[in-house]
């Protein structure tokens, strides 16, 4: 994700790649599309009953509890009942889990699901047409229920890759509208979540977020059934590798402090990209940061702003496919120096349009990368991997109490991994099997709040040929609207 400032000129001339390109022939958007607010009807999802998941190699990423080569896993009306080597529970529902690896479900801390659509536009090997300029070009054309589309598009490859827990970034909120439709669409997906309202793509620096829309939402969704939180994401303080004109904005120590008071005040978290040089001392000495600050890209941190994160709670999420793709001159994923520091960390996709939603292969990069420069001078466990997916997870995004473990008390959020694939068999370690062999096509149920929303690798309610073409439409009408390419 290098050169991502571009000219005009430049960026019609890479487009042209695409001239012959067409997207499906379906209508584009009917006139009236729906509105989508927390009154509008939601998506009909599975029912929260009461089951029983037995023989199943069970990892609870609980340190207390431990993990169990032939477990039970027990669930109620939405909640972790018990965990054990052999739980009776008469008259529920019994879930085979010979063959499959129980587990929390993984839990993305950075995802901007709102450019899914665009995924028929970026070319990972054309700059000009790359991640940010079409992002930043289709994102300021989007109407809310394209963002809904696009959000609903993302949750239904989180849940397919066993993500039951994502942090929304949603750097284009153009309006509370297009809040409105993320927040619906991850709602109507079923998965558990925080939505990061920030602000919209073109959007001045000195212009600050809207936080009478932003108090609206709060007000209107918040909190709802436990599913859902909000906080706000902030555009980058300081020096930028992406802050040029037309990309991205870049705040100064002021404006930042301008907009974070004012999320502070409605009790909000907040997320930041460090893409660039780390304003960590600047943000410490404008006694900024806390433990309601999550950091996005660690690649250029000091050891003394390590020391002041671990001091402060700050948190740093970590996306590794996408960083590593970065120029050198950027810096490196200082996954090694973080977790030797102490700094609360965990991991994310950031975004789907030339890549995919893979927990496992992030662990694997993560691992190979972590090997590569470091190697055992900061040692590095399989089952360290698996629990920056998930309860690391749920730490960064506030939610541990709820999810991130199989400890009973806490709400069911979990999934089966087939361990009887050809691509994963025979299986010894299961922590081994997970970070060096599993894939997302080895998911075979999925859990969130208690409700089946995949089992046998199928969605349960979810109308996946349904959300494709709505997708397809959506892309299409963004096409014709920007008259793309030319």
């Amino acid at each position: 994700m290098t050169n991502d400032y571009v000219s005009r000129r430049t960026l019609l001339k890479g487009a042209s790649v695409l001239g012959g390109w067409a997207l499906t022939s379906g209508p584009l958007f009917a006139q009236q599309a729906p509105v989508r607010s927390v009154r509008s009807p939601a998506a009909k999802l599975p029912p929260r009953g009461e089951f029983i998941i037995r023989g199943a190699t069970v990892l609870s990423m609980d340190a207390k509890l431990g993990d169990f080569a032939g477990g039970d896993v027990h669930v109620r009306d939405g909640v972790i009942v018990a965990v054990g080597p052999k739980v009776e529970a008469a008259g529920a529902q019994v879930v085979d889990g010979s063959g499959t690896i129980c587990m929390p479900g993984f839990i993305d801390t950075h995802w901007h699901l709102w450019t899914s659509l665009f995924r028929p536009f970026v070319r990972s090997d054309v700059p000009a047409v790359g991640y940010f300029p079409v992002s930043n070009r289709l994102g300021q054309l989007m109407a809310p229920e394209d963002s809904y589309r696009s959000v609903v598009l993302g949750c239904s490859e989180a849940l397919s890759a066993g993500v039951t827990a994502v942090h929304n970034w949603c750097h284009n909120t153009r309006s509370p509208e297009h809040a409105d439709a993320e927040l619906a669409a991850m709602r109507d997906a079923g998965v558990r979540g925080r939505f990061a309202y920030g602000p919209a793509q073109g959007m001045p620096n000195e212009q600050a977020m809207d936080f009478a829309g932003l108090e609206r939402v709060k007000r209107d969704w918040m909190p709802g059934d436990g599913l859902l939180t909000l906080g706000i994401n902030s555009r980058n303080v300081g020096g930028s590798s992406i802050s040029a004109p037309g990309i991205r904005g870049a705040l100064t120590i002021e404006q930042a402090k301008r907009d974070w008071d004012g999320a502070r005040a409605l009790g909000l978290p907040i997320t930041l990209h460090t893409s660039g040089p780390s304003p960590v001392t600047a943000l410490e000495e404008a006694k900024l940061l806390g433990p309601d600050v999550q950091l996005v890209h660690p690649m250029l941190t000091t050891p003394e702003e390590r020391a002041i994160m671990k001091a402060r709670g700050v948190s740093y999420s970590i996306s590794p496919v996408g960083e590593a793709r970065r120029s050198s001159s950027l810096g490196v994923i200082q996954f090694g120096e973080l977790l030797e520091a102490g700094v609360k960390i965990s991991l994310s996709t950031d975004h789907t349009t030339n890549y995919n939603c893979d927990p496992f292969g992030n662990m694997r990069l993560l691992y190979a990368l972590h090997q590569f420069r470091i190697g055992s001078k900061i040692p590095l466990t399989m089952k360290r991997l698996v629990q920056l997916a998930t309860i690391d997870g749920a730490v960064d995004l506030g939610i541990a109490d709820k999810a991130g473990s199989l400890t009973p008390g806490k709400r069911a959020d979990l999934i089966l991994v087939r361990t009887t694939d050809p691509n994963i068999a025979p299986v010894s370690d299961p922590y081994e099997a997970l970070v060096s062999h599993a894939q997302p096509a080895n998911v075979d149920t999925v859990i969130v709040d208690g409700r089946i929303l995949r089992q046998g690798g199928r969605f349960t309610a979810l109308d996946h040929a349904k959300v494709v073409k709505d997708a397809q439409e959506a892309a299409a009408a963004l096409r014709a609207k920007a008259k793309w390419p030319a």
